[in-house]
């Protein structure tokens, strides 16, 4: 099991950035698979990026590519997610999630953060 909590939202004006992070409990924080959803109002959460037990191995929605950057430090326990150029469409709660393979984290993560909101101003 493992319990996640992220930090770093805020209110940001269109075109500024902001860095997330998720801190992991546990031990084994190494051997996760770790990933960022995002949920805006109204809407369903959906993926935003992910990253595998290394960071040798990345991936993100289209709509953030180029955008944002996954990064994780195994020794802190701790994902990240650097958001620059933020759009107003971007805002939203973000989560923090974990699973053991890419697949189960990428669709259906078995761990979730509390979410943190992230609103940008246009």
């Amino acid at each position: 099991q493992v319990q996640l909590v992220e930090s770093g939202g805020g209110l940001v004006q269109a075109g500024g950035s902001l860095r997330l992070s998720c801190v992991a409990s546990g031990r084994t924080f190494s051997s996760y698979v770790m990933a960022w959803f995002r949920q805006a109002p109204g809407k369903e959460r959906e993926f935003v990026a992910h990253i595998n037990w290394s960071g040798g191995s990345t991936s993100y929605a289209d709509s953030v590519k180029g955008r944002f950057t996954i990064s994780r430090d195994n020794a802190k326990n701790t994902v990240y997610l650097q958001m620059n150029s933020l759009k107003p469409e971007d805002t939203a709660v973000y989560y923090c999630a974990a699973g053991r393979t890419a697949v189960s984290v990428t669709t259906t993560p078995p761990y979730w953060g509390q979410g943190t909101q992230v609103t940008v101003s246009s």
